[in-house]
């Protein structure tokens, strides 16, 4: 099912000139009402944006922008049209704030109901939502997308896992919405609890947040006994709802209407063709509090601009691979986590639950991965233990070119979260 088939199945000349119009006009009330724009497009005339070929015409916008702007000198309306404020954390400790008046609002939800169309959901059905509410966009996001669409919202937001389950179980939840990570601790606890999650009524879950592998896909979707969809959004972009999957899993759909991809190699800004990968960039053309000029989001993923069997012709972006501040430079090597994820999920004799610490000894950098061997495993084995932690070590090291220490731990030792996973502690000290 297509929520929007007149904006989700345009054609690519008319989707062009949709944008195009849409860019101009954005980036003349920008350049009048945002003192970061009045100076980056100074010598740029909206109405010389003729074609996206043009793009490259306009400057970048980053998360430093919004720091220096913060809480809300990026806003380009009046704070009396403003009515939800979100924000997300930066690594500095100062917020990045997003605003939205109420036509973002219905836009965002719109988005969402696109999303929530794309894994099959229809009136009637019942939403689990296990995102967060608060500051955080993925919570609110999903609700009103999910009641713009007409299902049944369990705002449960994260948390007391075995709660979330008595209520998925005694509710009929049929949809879940949360991080894969968060995912797999429901299928974990479910196991613990002795509750048969896959015999309960859930079918699909639309997952997201965080950068997660196809073999993480696989492993969600066989503990969990649903069909496992990706969502894409970023709080400073709208939140949720950037772009989601359709039932082919093909790549994401991008909501072209409202935002423009574009993906450009990271250290010179020059940007790439199709297939290739670099870092994703988006500008907004509907928004009204935040439309943002070529923001660079630091995910690094390939885009793919070819129609999808599903109907849709909006262009596809790929699973993020890793974000460019996420990215580990280990003895002059390119490491993203993603990288070592996919190689543990590979092994049945390991849970998914993992940590990659990297440390500094005498001048050279240390890279660990400490993983969980799956309880059936763990009794009575010290010696295969060896065996199997080599083999892990092996396999990395033969993926990654570098070599590292793999540590094997205990079930249940490491720290779970209920929110994004925190995968990578970095004890470097790079000011030594």
């Amino acid at each position: 099912m297509i929520w929007d088939v007149r904006s989700e199945c345009m054609s690519a000349d008319e989707r062009e000139a949709l944008q195009v119009r849409r860019l101009q006009a954005m980036l003349g009330r920008v350049k009048a009402a945002v003192p970061c724009y009045t100076e980056l497009l100074a010598e740029v005339d909206p109405q010389d944006i003729q074609s996206l070929s043009d793009l490259g015409k306009l400057p970048f916008t980053t998360k430093d922008d919004l720091r220096e702007y913060y809480p809300y000198g990026m806003f380009a309306v009046p704070m009396e049209d403003v009515v939800r404020i979100h924000s997300s954390s930066g690594t500095t400790g100062k917020l990045t704030v997003v605003g939205y008046t109420p036509h973002d609002i219905q836009i965002w939800a719109e988005t969402i109901a696109r999303t929530l169309c794309g894994l099959g959901a229809v009136r009637g059905d019942i939403l689990h939502n296990a995102y967060g509410y608060g500051m955080f966009t993925g919570g609110l996001g999903l609700h009103y997308g999910g009641e713009l669409l007409g299902v049944a919202v369990l705002p449960m937001s994260g948390g007391n896992t075995k709660r979330q389950l008595t209520i998925m179980k005694e509710f009929g939840s049929n949809l879940l919405s949360c991080t894969p990570s968060y995912a797999l601790r429901l299928a974990e606890v479910a196991e613990e609890e002795g509750i048969d999650i896959a015999a309960l009524p859930l079918r699909a879950g639309s997952l997201g947040a965080e950068p997660w592998s196809e073999s993480m896909r696989q492993e969600i979707e066989s503990r969990l006994g649903i069909k496992a969809y990706n969502i894409y959004g970023l709080s400073e972009v709208m939140g949720p709802g950037v772009s989601f999957e359709c039932e082919f899993q093909e790549g994401s759909h991008i909501n072209e209407d409202h935002f423009i991809p574009e993906t450009i190699d990271p250290e010179t800004g020059e940007v790439l063709p199709d297939g290739e990968y670099g870092e994703l960039v988006f500008t907004c053309i509907t928004k009204e509090c935040l439309p943002l000029v070529r923001y660079r989001t630091r995910d690094i993923c390939s885009l793919n601009h070819q129609p999808c069997a599903c109907g849709r012709t909006t262009t596809r972006m790929s699973q993020v691979a890793g974000r460019t501040d996420d990215m580990l430079i280990i003895r002059g090597v390119n490491v993203f986590p993603s990288q070592i994820e996919q190689v543990l999920v590979g092994f049945d004799e390991l849970e998914p639950q993992y940590q990659i610490v990297v440390d500094r000894e005498k001048a050279l950098d240390e890279l660990e991965v400490h993983v969980e061997v799956s309880p059936s495993y763990f009794a009575d084995r010290v010696g295969e233990l060896e065996i199997l932690r080599d083999r892990v070590g092996n396999e990395i090291a033969s993926v990654l070119g570098i070599s590292l220490q793999v540590h094997l731990a205990e079930p249940q030792s490491l720290a779970r979260s209920e929110g994004k996973a925190q995968r990578v502690v970095d004890k470097r000290d790079f000011n030594k």
